[in-house]
């Protein structure tokens, strides 16, 4: 997989792609991440990259032809799945679309800033808008980190135990069981007993039960058509 990243601050993004599983994915060839800096496709003198809106009202901006200029010198090497606009009004970031974007080859993640974007990049360059909540960041920067997490751990290869993404929260419409780990009682805190049982079909029931609990007291929202 490739991913382009279009912002206009580009060194937010220096973290999140330089240690741990995506720092590995890209050292693997798994997947090649590209930060673009937007301020190096402006024409301006000051490589300005927002103005004032027409019309008036609070607020910078985003220039549409640093962005078309941009989005274009991508679309000369490769053809691209999808080019998403980190967005608060987009369609609300889930496992299902997650899943969906890491069967993609090429994505481009487009970064907002200020006010926004010029609208007409949205009605003609962007084919997808994703949001990650229902609040304002100061930025798409973070949104797309987040977006690009939830995408490449799903990588065959990423994680060291392929299994361990099919058992995450939400794959299955369920919020994931308890979990535990050694020392089996600490301070009087006990593990749960079928858990160290050894027999299989026992965990996994359990585990099942514990799900549906989890979901239907803390996510009631998902609404998943469960049982009483």
């Amino acid at each position: 997989m490739r991913l382009d990243i279009i912002t206009c601050l580009p060194r937010l993004l220096d973290s999140p792609f330089s240690d741990s599983i995506l720092k590995r994915a890209q050292e693997k060839g798994l997947v090649t991440v590209k930060v673009h800096d937007l301020r190096e496709y402006s024409t301006h003198k000051h490589r300005t990259t927002d103005d004032y809106a027409f019309g008036g009202g609070a607020g910078m901006v985003m220039m549409i032809e640093p962005i078309d200029r941009c989005i274009a010198y991508l679309k000369a090497e490769r053809t691209y799945n999808e080019i998403i606009y980190m967005s608060p009004d987009g369609e609300l970031l889930t496992q299902s679309i997650a899943n969906q974007l890491s069967l993609k080859e090429n994505l481009i993640l487009l970064c907002g800033h200020y006010k926004g974007i010029d609208e007409r990049v949205r009605e003609h360059l962007i084919t997808r808008e994703i949001s990650i909540g229902n609040y304002v960041l100061s930025g798409g920067e973070l949104a797309a980190a987040v977006v690009a997490d939830s995408v490449i751990r799903l990588l065959p290869g990423v994680l060291n135990d392929e299994t361990s993404a099919l058992s995450d929260s939400f794959q299955d419409g369920l919020i994931a069981p308890p979990v535990y780990t050694r020392p089996a009682e600490y301070n009087g805190w006990k593990v749960p007993d079928v858990l160290l049982s050894g027999h299989q079909a026992k965990i996994e029931d359990w585990k099942q039960e514990k799900a549906l609990e989890r979901t239907k007291s803390r996510r009631p929202d998902l609404n998943m058509g469960l049982t009483s």
